[in-house]
């Protein structure tokens, strides 16, 4: 175990270095977040004063939005820092070492989880001045964070897949592209009481994104609701255990390939 979490803390250390090498990689993926941040805010926070939203301001509503599309970036990083390795055949010369096969997958998608951690400080950091409030406090803080390490390591290990499996960068970053109808049909700008077309609410009611959703929001509001945040919590959970064995199974494959 000890030599195992060496492995993951020295590839993992050597996957950041990696991204840190090449900063303005990640700037359009921030970009992008705080565009969600900034234009929704300001075009739609107007509907906050529907009775369906209560006492919560629209800046607490659109933030779960603007923090967990960053993981498009972390988990897009995530893949093509696999696919370079093994483009460049270094990744073979790692599976000839006695480094555990699973650090080798494990560690770039925890990178892209620590990028998608720092984007999130960011993203808070700028929604603060605009009115966001976390009546929670620490708890509230810590929460949305356990939230978007969970989503962002789900979605590098959804990359990190498909990166074995392609061996392509751009199909690890085009595969990316499927956060976005999981973005769109969720309960994403207003509560699911205003949703009123059938086949739409059905769809946000089975897009593990609006228990994300639904559960950084829960940290946003007073008093604290449980069951939305358990809900959320769960959703990770199994969102992440299904993308790490499909991403392990995909590496015993490239391995036996390679």
């Amino acid at each position: 175990m000890r030599q195992w979490l060496h492995d993951v803390w020295y590839l993992t250390g050597r996957s950041v270095r990696v991204t840190l090498r090449v900063p303005l990689a990640v700037i359009p993926n921030l970009a992008i977040s705080l565009f969600f941040l900034l234009v929704y805010n300001g075009g739609l926070s107007g509907i906050s004063a529907l009775p369906q939203f209560g006492t919560m301001h629209y800046i607490d509503f659109i933030l779960p939005v603007a923090v967990v599309s960053g993981a498009v970036g972390g988990a897009g990083g995530a893949g093509q820092a696999l696919v370079r390795d093994i483009e460049t055949g270094y990744f073979r010369k790692l599976s000839l070492t006695p480094a555990s096969r699973s650090a080798l997958v494990l560690a770039p998608m925890l990178a892209g989880m620590m990028q998608l951690l720092v984007q999130t400080l960011l993203i808070i950091a700028v929604a603060l001045p605009m009115g966001l409030q976390i009546p929670s406090g620490a708890v509230g803080f810590l929460g949305i964070l356990a939230l978007t390490a969970g989503w962002g390591l789900a979605f590098a290990g959804y990359a990190v897949a498909v990166a074995l499996r392609s061996r392509n960068g751009q199909a690890a970053q085009a595969a990316t592209f499927i956060f976005f109808p999981l973005l769109f049909l969720s309960d994403t700008f207003v509560p699911l009481s205003l949703i009123h077309a059938r086949w739409m609410r059905i769809a946000v009611r089975v897009n593990p994104t609006t228990y994300v959703f639904n559960a950084m929001r829960a940290l946003l509001s007073h008093p604290l609701q449980a069951a939305p945040i358990w809900h959320g919590a769960l959703a990770v959970a199994a969102a992440a255990l299904v993308t790490l064995l499909w991403a392990a199974g995909s590496a015993k494959k490239a391995m036996r390939t390679s």
